[in-house]
């Protein structure tokens, strides 16, 4: 996972990482946001949704002790991370203003 995850986050293109977990009642409720966020971004960023519990070696390497944590790439650099949820328009008003 660490290679390809490597080279998702390397892309041009924003890439929002979201670390969350199947039991967490607050990621559930950033999903449908996050998915309001990509169908108003559309192809201008990539969002990939990174379970903890199964993955706990890519969280480990970021340092993400609660869920929902969210990290902005681009060209492999952290551009911004958040834990908790937001609206969908301050998602986007970071991913846009973060990316630019």
């Amino acid at each position: 996972m660490n290679s390809s995850f490597d080279n998702i986050i390397k892309s041009e293109k924003p890439v929002l990482i979201d670390f969350s977990a199947t039991w967490c009642g607050p990621c559930k409720m950033l999903a449908p946001i996050l998915k309001q966020v990509k169908d108003s971004l559309g192809e201008r960023v990539t969002i990939f949704k990174i379970d903890v519990d199964k993955n706990q070696e890519l969280a480990s390497k970021y340092q993400v002790r609660g869920v929902p944590t969210m990290i902005l790439f681009q060209n492999g650099i952290q551009l911004w991370r958040q834990s908790g949820v937001l609206t969908k328009d301050e998602i986007i008003k970071t991913i846009v203003e973060k990316s630019n």
